[in-house]
């Protein structure tokens, strides 16, 4: 069974960068199309941005772009979701996900990963 954990997040300011982190264990990761989602308050779960298992195609979602970068390291079973230029309205709760790469389904849409971290809290406050 693929287990997730997420590193990475804090306190940041408007303007500043982290770098979120996601190890799995329990099964070779490169079998697995990777992705984040995040909770933000007020608005529903949204997929932030995915990476196939080989990391040959990404992409991240409107609000991301030209800020997130999505990237992994199937030798070191981990992925990594580079935030720049963070906005207060980035705030939310960050969730590292899974699937089989041979499933199909809507890479930006919740229901099409079975497996999810416990979440790392970002914080985009002055």
């Amino acid at each position: 069974q693929l287990q997730l954990v997420e590193s990475g997040g804090g306190l940041v300011q408007p303007g500043g960068s982290l770098r979120l982190s996601c190890a799995a264990s329990g099964s070779p990761l490169d079998a697995y199309t990777l992705g984040w989602f995040r909770q933000v308050p007020g608005k529903e779960r949204e997929g932030v941005s995915w990476i196939s298992a080989s990391g040959r195609s990404a992409n991240v979602n409107d609000f991301a772009k030209g800020r997130f970068t999505i990237s992994r390291d199937n030798t070191k079973n981990t992925a990594y979701l580079q935030m720049n230029n963070l906005k207060p309205e980035d705030t939310g709760v960050y969730y590292c996900v899974a699937k089989e790469s041979w499933a199909p389904g809507d890479l930006l849409a919740s229901r099409t990963y079975p497996y999810w971290g416990q979440g790392t809290q970002v914080t985009v406050s002055s």
